[in-house]
């Protein structure tokens, strides 16, 4: 009981779940995005790993970092269209599309590095971002900009998403797209907007591990927080504000299951401790998805003219 009060009393506690809290706050407001507009991505696993892979391979080339975020978003981009494309266009299921999403997108990532890196062991570094140590507020003062720019994300969606015209149409083609196709609201157009943008989220996600997080990039380095992003989004009933709850309490339970294995202390097996985060977000995600209101186009095929 000691051990875990000293761990919550310690700054640098806090530190490290804003840092695993980001590219979930990212990853969760994409997927978040895609489904109120009533389309499942399953690929944001692997456009994580793309995002990751492509904005470090541009920082490694010479440009700066923001240009790297900003490649990775546009990659992200690029496998929403593709997406949006064979699930809004051509009507096919989401389920498979997005996981042929994520095969696709890590597969030429992984392919990508070889042809680029063919003789190289360790992988090569680039400089990160830095730390806003010039910012007076304790924790988020050691983080990167990135972390700033998530937080900052949460208001904006959700004011976009409740507040403006934009945000209504969103919302009602995830809902009811029949409804919004009578009120002159272009459902092919609004759903394929939606997917880009999120999927563009979910690439910045990823180049936050490579340009923030670490220094490099590596196989598996996203290890699933695709997955865990989508589980979020149910969590957090589809709404921006609990998906930044939801994202801090996995983070949360990451970060304590991490120093709990540090302590001198620990006798269970660290499998153990390695399983609490998800076990834990699994026992909050039954809890709450009994009853989330989801949207009610979600995962419907929209074809015009169609009821």
């Amino acid at each position: 009981m000691t051990d875990l009060l000293d761990i919550l009393a310690n700054p640098a506690f806090w530190v490290a779940v804003l840092r695993i809290a980001t590219p979930l706050i990212f990853g969760t407001l994409g997927v978040l995005l895609c489904e109120r507009a009533g389309v499942l991505n399953l690929g944001i696993e692997g456009i994580m790993v793309a995002g990751a892979f492509t904005g470090w391979l541009a920082v490694y080339a010479g440009q700066p970092l923001w240009v790297g975020v900003g490649v990775a978003a546009m990659t992200g981009a690029v496998f929403g269209l593709l997406h949006a494309w064979l699930t809004v266009g051509l009507a096919l299921s989401q389920h498979v599309s997005g996981l042929g999403i994520t095969l696709l997108a890590t597969s030429l990532s992984y392919y990508g590095y070889r042809v680029s890196f063919p003789k190289v062991n360790t992988p090569p570094t680039i400089k990160p971002f830095a730390p806003m140590d010039w910012l007076p507020i304790p924790v988020l003062n050691a983080q990167t900009a990135l972390t700033l720019l998530a937080l900052l994300l949460v208001p904006v969606i959700g004011w976009v998403l409740y507040r403006t015209p934009l945000g209504l149409a969103v919302r009602m083609v995830g809902e009811n797209p029949q409804a919004a196709e009578g009120q002159g609201v272009s459902v092919v157009g609004t759903r394929t907007g939606a997917i880009v943008a999120g999927s563009a989220l979910m690439g910045i996600a990823g180049s936050f591990l490579t340009l923030s997080a670490f220094n490099a990039f590596f196989f598996n380095m996203v290890n699933g927080r695709g997955w865990i992003c989508v589980a979020l989004v149910v969590f957090a009933s589809w709404r921006p504000g609990k998906a930044l709850l939801g994202a801090l309490l996995f983070a949360f339970f990451d970060a304590l299951q991490l120093r709990l294995q540090q302590s001198g202390d620990a006798v269970l097996p660290y499998q153990l401790y390695l399983m609490l985060p998800y076990l834990l977000s699994i026992l909050a995600l039954v809890l709450v998805a009994r009853k989330a209101a989801y949207p009610q186009a979600l995962m419907k095929p929209y074809r015009k003219g169609e009821r």
